[in-house]
């Protein structure tokens, strides 16, 4: 399965409610975990993937740190207004590493993904990598 969310394929982030000029939103999708971004602090944190064609999304993962609670919303859409939930997930804290967690969706078709950060173990949370299999 090929890793749609890279934007070697053409993915972008569109939208990002924070952005640090050292760790900006579009370290999610250059597939690397070393690179990442980073909030601002506040939540909710808001985060939209577009792809250049629609995608069947099987599986999300999702590399972080200090995120505690996680929605994802998707659109099948040319505009990013109307989206509808397909996932909500509490994440465990993790100390040391990062928090690595695998949403499995039923393989409908999105044009863009939203992540929306509802919460956190922190103040700021990163996400070092989005993973979407398609």
């Amino acid at each position: 399965m090929i890793n749609t969310a890279l934007s070697a394929f053409g993915a972008q982030v569109v939208l990002a409610t924070s952005s640090d000029e050292n760790h900006p939103p579009e370290n999610i999708t250059d597939g690397k975990t070393e690179t990442f971004w980073m909030s601002t602090g506040m939540f909710p944190q808001e985060l939209i993937i577009r792809f250049p064609d629609n995608v069947k999304v099987s599986l999300i993962s999702v590399h972080s740190f200090d995120v505690k609670r996680l929605r994802i919303e998707k659109n099948a859409q040319e505009e990013a207004d109307k989206f509808e939930v397909v996932a909500e997930k509490e994440f465990e804290q993790t100390e040391n590493g990062l928090q690595i967690n695998d949403i499995t969706l039923d393989g409908s078709t999105a044009t863009h993904l939203r992540f929306l950060i509802l919460s956190g173990y922190d103040h700021f949370v990163s996400v070092h990598k989005v993973g979407v299999q398609a």
